[in-house]
């Protein structure tokens, strides 16, 4: 999980652990390893592929889309990823010029993209933020870890940080 696009290699192991937390299985398919995800609700259902170190445009690097039945969503140059069992989700991030977006997909069904959000969000006081945007910055938070320095390591999560983070999420998800 490297910092950047072009380093970044999606492995077996990548697939097992995210198979693990969606708890369907990776079915290679060509360039591409598929999951197929459905809940018990039968309009919660979706694919997600993971297309590793590809040619998009005159570069390479790593690209996750989900097909839904009403919708196509895209991560390009994916840098990284963050697997959250608590929460039986993965969320996978790209960073452009200190904008993250990523994508968070749900053993349940669920997706979420949040796109070009401020990389500063991350390390701020979430609770000053405005209800419309303080999803995007908590769920983004997660990914600090995977994320390249951005020169002042103070503001780099630790393993606890994250999980005290997962656990607020949780908790402001639930509401």
């Amino acid at each position: 999980m490297k910092g950047d696009a072009m380093d970044f290699d999606f492995t077996e192991k990548d697939v097992r652990k995210v198979a693990a937390v969606l708890g369907v299985p990776g079915k290679r398919m060509g360039n591409n390893v598929r999951f197929e995800i459905a809940s018990k609700d039968p309009h919660r259902k979706f694919a997600l592929e993971i297309y590793p170190r590809i040619a998009i445009g005159k570069r390479r690097g790593t690209l996750i889309s989900v097909y839904t039945p009403s919708a196509h969503l895209q991560l390009q140059f994916c840098t990284g990823y963050v697997v959250s069992s608590l929460l039986g989700e993965i969320t996978f991030v790209g960073e452009s010029e200190g904008k993250l977006s990523g994508l968070t997909i749900e053993k349940e069904g669920g997706c979420s993209l949040y796109a070009n959000v401020d990389r500063a969000m991350l390390s701020g006081d979430f609770t000053k933020l405005g209800p419309e945007v303080m999803l995007s910055g908590i769920a983004l938070s997660l990914t600090e870890s995977v994320l390249p320095p951005t020169g002042d390591e103070s503001t780099r999560s630790s393993p606890r940080s994250i999980e005290a983070r997962t656990t607020r999420r949780k908790k402001m998800v639930a509401r």
